[in-house]
């Protein structure tokens, strides 16, 4: 069990109806926004094995998930989300806490949102550009599909 983190790399243009339905449901629905999803929830693989030529995912860091919530994780009103937050609302005593709950599977992020949590992060385009296609599945020279642990890397240039 782990937690993933799914980025949609490529827009709206020619986009299958079925691919955009499944993309929206996983609250992608820009290009460059990402969302946390536990491995465990029942058909998130299947939905993936559909957005596979659309978005790309892994699984997060502890370290890089606090990173991607202290500097891009928002409330209603595009508001951050701090330690204090987190200490009043959710009764927990910081960002890292949170993060070690979501990784186990305790808190699922997209169920935060009648806390005022937007279940998505809008991110920037990567430093230094994409290494490779964005046409293509990551293992055959491209950057889409599943990509393990490498989505770090990717998150980190992206925030």
């Amino acid at each position: 069990m782990s937690l993933y983190v799914i980025v949609r790399l490529r827009g709206t243009v020619d986009i299958p109806p079925d691919i955009e339905k499944t993309l929206y449901m996983l609250r992608l629905r820009r290009k460059y926004t990402a969302s946390l999803y536990h491995s465990s929830l029942p058909g998130l693989n299947g939905m993936l094995k559909v957005v596979e030529s659309w978005a790309t995912w892994g699984e997060i860091d502890k370290s890089v998930l606090v990173e991607l919530i202290r500097r891009r994780g928002k409330l209603i009103g595009d508001k951050p989300i701090t330690d204090e937050w987190v200490r009043e609302t959710l009764k927990l005593n910081s960002l890292d806490e949170m993060a070690e709950k979501l990784i186990s599977g305790e808190i699922y992020y997209h169920k935060l949102e009648p806390y005022g949590v937007k279940p998505f992060f809008r991110l920037h385009p990567p430093r230094g550009g994409f290494k490779r296609s964005t046409k293509k599945i990551y293992g055959s020279g491209g950057e889409l599909g599943y990509r393990g642990h490498a989505i770090n890397d990717l998150i980190l240039r992206m925030i």
